[in-house]
């Protein structure tokens, strides 16, 4: 398989070398983490050929009489050399049973620099301070943007990367296929992978079938307000029966596997927080076309999930704005950053451009308000409000803020 380079992840990892924390890379499974790691393997050694890399795949079966953790601790230490670097690379770390008492003693001995991987089920932020008794070092890494996809595809055209993107995704593992329906048939088990394997594994999960369609309505409703409430309704119309609680449950495993993510509602007047309803966004959107096909395929809110996901991977947090009736796609935030952007597929219509714009424009404090659209065109300036591009915006050649 063709590789590019990540640099943004793989400095992370460069500059995270040598601290005594646990450095665990999450994400979505098939995403990169794995190559991600080879390329810091090639990166240390390059700088220290002496640097001595314990490198474990749990993939492979001659790891196989490792899945035992006091095997694993063992392995290591037995592999440990005097007087260099000890690097410590583990893939698909929930494989060995008990896992993290043999991370923790090896933690414990301060001789080894520490990198795992793992199922992201098995990998959840919310699981680590419990696992590990030390500090962890967390890197989440997502599909591929449409930067690295043009990159990868050598593609020059802003409106032609998108383009290709827009139907062939940001998992670099369906790029194998040259036929879509392939393409379409490797995202589909991944996804399958992640709900029917994972997650139930991890959460023992019996109703299957619940656990999937709830999935499939997130999918079906990504850019959408939902609750709880409303969930549990359309399940219960096309014939599911399931309580909130279970329900909730659910919605929080998918999140927590870093398939979707969950993006609250927020009063900008108010400043406060909306309980009545989200909004979710999926990892990467060929996971939608995978499981439920491009037949009405919606652009306005592909876009809005590429956008989403664009802000998280540049460090923004994400909200979505309401004020005066009126909705704000996203707040997003980074430290003292702040901007207003709302998202749409065509803004060509008087009409739709002001519905687009007039919410910015009752917003009266003096951050950067944005219009993300595909306008084919370089970047404009409309009472204060920029209109840019999204191919351009998503390919990282527009200074937006």
């Amino acid at each position: 398989m063709k590789l590019i380079d990540r640099p943004d992840y793989l400095n992370m990892l460069l500059s995270a070398q040598g601290t005594p924390d646990i450095k665990v890379i999450t994400g979505v499974r098939r995403s990169g983490k794995s190559k991600l790691l080879e390329a810091f393997a090639d990166d240390v050694l390059r700088a220290n050929p002496r640097a001595n890399i314990i490198r474990i795949n749990f993939n492979l079966l001659e790891f196989e009489p490792l899945t035992e953790y006091h095997a694993l601790y063992r392995y290591v230490t037995r592999h440990h050399v005097e007087g260099t670097a000890n690097i410590v690379i583990i893939d698909e770390i929930q494989m060995c049973d008990n896992f993290e008492k043999a991370i923790n003693s090896l933690h414990a001995l301060e001789q080894y620099d520490l990198y795992i991987t793992g199922s992201n089920a098995f990998l959840m932020s919310s699981d680590l301070a419990t696992l590990f008794t030390g500090r962890t070092f967390q890197i989440e890494v997502l599909p591929f943007s449409l930067s690295e996809f043009a990159r990868y595809h050598e593609l020059s055209q802003p409106d032609e990367a998108l383009d290709r993107y827009l139907s062939e995704g940001g998992m670099p593992g369906s790029y194998l296929y040259s036929d879509e329906k392939a393409r379409f048939a490797y995202a589909s088990d991944v996804l399958d992978m992640l709900i029917l394997r994972d997650i139930k594994q991890k959460h023992r999960i019996r109703n299957t079938e619940q656990l999937a369609r709830t999935c499939d309505f997130l999918l079906d409703n990504i850019g959408n307000i939902v609750s709880l409430r409303s969930i549990t309704a359309g399940l219960c119309a096309a014939g599911l029966k399931m309580s909130e609680k279970t329900l909730a449950n659910y919605v929080e495993y998918l999140c927590s596997a870093f398939l979707l993510y969950r993006v609250r509602r927020f009063d900008i007047a108010g400043k406060k927080y909306l309980s009545s309803g989200d909004k979710y966004y999926l990892v990467d959107h060929s996971f939608r076309y995978a499981k439920l096909g491009t037949k009405k395929l919606d652009f306005g809110h592909v876009y809005e999930n590429m956008v989403a996901i664009e802000l998280i991977r540049r460090g923004f947090e994400i909200y979505v704005g309401a004020l005066y009736k009126k909705e704000i796609d996203f707040v997003a935030v980074r430290r003292d950053e702040k901007v207003y952007i709302q998202v749409s597929d065509d803004i060509s219509s008087e009409t739709t451009f002001e519905r687009e714009i007039s919410p910015l424009l009752k917003i009266r404090d003096a951050y950067p308000k944005t219009i993300i659209a595909r306008t084919r065109h370089e970047t404009t300036d409309w009472e204060g409000v920029k209109v840019i591009d999204i191919a351009r915006w998503l390919m990282g050649l527009e200074d937006w803020l």
